[in-house]
């Protein structure tokens, strides 16, 4: 779906999701400075012009829900302080500019980690609030919302509230993809750990139904599991899958001579070069995106349990190179996230069998068992198997195949990931999302001039 780029002035910049797609220009302002950074937000919710404002920390999420074309957006970036720490209660207190990386830098020497890590850890305590991030051990820790103590957010009156949860502003402010108010700060649950690594288990699955059976049968012992799953092999092979599980190292597990055992709360994340502005035709796009998803699954062992691994090469190994969505080629890539309920496996197989079949060049898809969803109205996790995927943009058919994906995750009990995404109609929404009429009724009589907005929220008439 085309989406309006034209603006009145000059003085806009060009916004994208992650995956580099669906481009809008905005106007950005950067509030800087604690002191008079809630003053600017508040001013620019007081006049927001023609087409609104919305906020946006790091620019991770591959949809357009932090995008505004035409109107404001707000780089909350600058709102980067940690407050306090209390190690021994395990809580901090931050600014929502803060990213996860930074927690983890200054939590883990602390023993405390951050309560749930998503596929990067450049993401912003408030973008993860917004979207109410989950990651590996979603079947254990829930999605980021569970773990949000109180939040401060500047609505679109000019107040500053101080929300907690189960609260119906709690509940649509978390997963509400900044459309309930600017977030301020935070106060998080920490879980607590002993040392910087991970214990990891790693088994290749021959096949879809292999891999199902072995999620269900041992994620209750892992707090962290993740599938990557071949979507190139087809016949006997087809969902073929490396299966990644791990649990924090305690201490006295490690090795007598183990280096970590002088530094064990040491954390040291890999930085790699950045590749070049322009990759032509990007080295993870094109016939390039297949060898790899094969070339992956080879090299994984077979089966291989108990190896040590830094929690940054576990959970984050493209955070290594910086700006790695160029990787994708200047074309960028499609996201596609949905989840489908306990009991719909046969649609899953379905799926995962008609993208084969296309040989469309997709990187190796992530496979994660959900537990219990959060409280949040248009939270995505709910009980079942998430798939996430993404494919080249420009694919012949690529937009009536996923509308009809979308209609058949719909009918399944299912939803798509709004925070991912940046093409879905609204006319699936609601069978998606049952709790959409009381976000949109909520919503209204908070912000009634409809100052907060969005590119997904135009979309998707939320």
């Amino acid at each position: 779906m085309a989406v309006e780029t034209r603006v009145p002035d000059d003085d806009c910049e060009a916004l994208t999701g992650w995956g580099r797609t669906a481009p809008t220009l905005a106007r950005v302002h950067r509030p800087r400075g604690p002191a008079e950074a809630v003053a600017e937000v508040a001013a620019a919710l007081r006049a927001p012009g023609a087409r609104g404002v919305i906020a946006r920390g790091l620019g991770r999420a591959h949809g357009d829900a932090a995008q505004n074309a035409g109107g404001t957006v707000l780089d909350m970036t600058g709102l980067d302080r940690i407050r306090a720490v209390d190690p021994r209660a395990g809580l901090v207190v931050c600014e929502a500019g803060v990213s996860l990386h930074r927690l983890m830098e200054v939590l883990l020497p602390l023993g405390r980690f951050v309560p749930v890590v998503p596929a990067t850890r450049y993401v912003t305590v408030g973008g993860a609030i917004a979207g109410d991030v989950h990651g590996g051990n979603q079947h254990v820790a829930g999605s980021f919302g569970r773990h949000v103590v109180s939040l401060e957010l500047l609505t679109a009156d000019g107040e500053v509230r101080t929300v907690l949860p189960g609260t119906p502003l709690f509940d649509a402010t978390t997963g509400g993809l900044g459309l309930t108010g600017v977030v301020l700060s935070a106060v998080l649950r920490l879980p607590a750990v002993e040392t910087s690594l991970m214990t990891v288990d790693t088994e290749r699955a021959r096949d879809l139904d292999a891999l199902l059976a072995l999620l269900a049968g041992g994620d209750h012992r892992h707090q962290h599991s993740t599938a990557r799953i071949d979507l190139l092999a087809r016949g006997a092979a087809t969902g073929r899958a490396v299966l990644t599980r791990g649990n924090p190292t305690p201490y006295d597990a490690l090795p007598r001579r183990h280096p970590a055992r002088r530094a064990p709360l040491a954390f040291r994340p890999v930085r790699l070069p950045a590749p070049p502005p322009h990759v032509p035709g990007g080295l993870l796009g094109g016939a390039s995106a297949g060898l790899f998803g094969a070339l992956w699954h080879r090299a994984a062992p077979r089966a291989a349990t108990g190896r040590l691994r830094p929690l940054s090469g576990v959970f984050h190994p493209l955070d290594a190179v910086p700006h790695w969505n160029r990787l994708y080629g200047p074309e960028g890539r499609v996201p596609y996230r949905f989840v489908l309920p306990y009991g719909r496996e046969e649609t899953l197989r379905g799926i995962v069998r008609r993208i084969a079949e296309r040989r469309w060049p997709v990187l190796p898809a992530v496979l994660k068992r959900f537990g219990p969803g959060g409280p949040g109205l248009l939270s995505f996790p709910l009980p079942g198997w998430s798939l996430a995927l993404e494919l080249p943009t420009g694919l012949p058919g690529l937009g009536a195949f996923l509308d009809a994906l979308d209609e058949e995750v719909a009918d399944a009990g299912g939803r798509v990931s709004l925070a991912g995404d940046a093409r879905a109609r609204p006319e699936v929404l609601a069978a998606m999302y049952p709790r959409l009429g009381a976000f949109r009724e909520l919503r209204a009589a908070l912000d009634p001039r409809s100052v907060l907005v969005s590119d997904l929220s135009r979309r998707l008439g939320l």
